[in-house]
């Protein structure tokens, strides 16, 4: 097997990023979000530019969230994704907007500590407190994740939180998140084409690590459908933490 076509400098380094997607993709199925924040700061560590990094991602995730929103069709609010939908629309254009002409930091830090004492809530109390959400909340929260993906390419938080407080059995929020992610993806997918973005070594390069993705995805699942409903809501709360706290160390580094 060469690898005179794609963008790994050397086998070890292949081998690194199997280990890496792997764990990534397992995490991503499981949950139904953390690829990017497992993945992308460990793979920038070794391969560059981190363009490569971003599109092998995107070939990365598609299959998973293809097979997620396969497995949980039925459990689907197709009407709460559109409207979420519609809203992320919204709120890209005006992040975006943000991002090129304001200083958004200070958002990312007031939300790095908003998901750290949510989910430290969430893993102390008892009982999940299960939220009948209002009829103007779901466009508001797809306006805000819309915010955050044009601002700083990270859409997923606002929905984790909205999706936990709803009381979502597991493979329901799984899926909604999963659909949502699907739907950005494919709408990343022809950008990045068009752009020039998608090329012949990293489209090669995300076939070599293939077998990494499949086994992912099948570990992924797996856990999934043994865990408990409660220690799923539980290791989601961990997962709100640890997505807080990365947010903070990179503001503050």
């Amino acid at each position: 097997m060469s690898l005179e076509a794609t963008f790994f400098d050397s086998y070890n380094q292949l081998i690194l990023t199997w280990l890496i997607l792997f764990m990534a993709q397992t995490v991503y199925v499981l949950f139904g979000f953390g690829l990017g924040l497992i993945a992308v700061g460990l793979l920038a560590l070794f391969i560059q530019p981190v363009t490569h990094v971003i599109v092998l991602l995107l070939f990365v995730a598609i299959p998973a969230e293809i097979y997620v929103v396969y497995r949980s069709w039925r459990s689907i609010s197709w009407q709460g994704i559109v409207i979420l939908s519609g809203g992320i629309v919204v709120g890209t254009v005006i992040g975006t907007l943000i991002l090129k002409y304001g200083n958004p930091e200070f958002i990312l830090t007031i939300l790095g500590f908003f998901l750290i004492g949510a989910g430290m809530i969430f893993l102390i109390a008892q009982s999940a407190k299960i939220i009948c959400w209002p009829s103007w909340c779901p466009p508001f929260i797809g306006v805000v994740a819309g915010l955050l993906a044009g601002m700083f390419g990270t859409g997923g938080p606002p929905l984790i939180f909205y999706y936990q407080l709803s009381g979502l059995k597991k493979e329901a929020f799984r899926g909604n998140l999963m659909t949502l992610f699907l739907l950005m993806a494919l709408v990343r997918f022809p950008s990045y084409a068009f752009s020039g973005l998608v090329t012949f070594p990293r489209f090669l390069s995300a076939v070599y690590i293939f077998p990494a993705i499949l086994l992912g995805i099948w570990l992924g699942n797996r856990i999934h459908v043994q865990i408990s409903e409660t220690g799923f809501r539980k290791m989601v709360s961990a997962g709100l933490i640890v997505i807080g706290i990365i947010l903070l160390i990179k503001q503050f580094h």
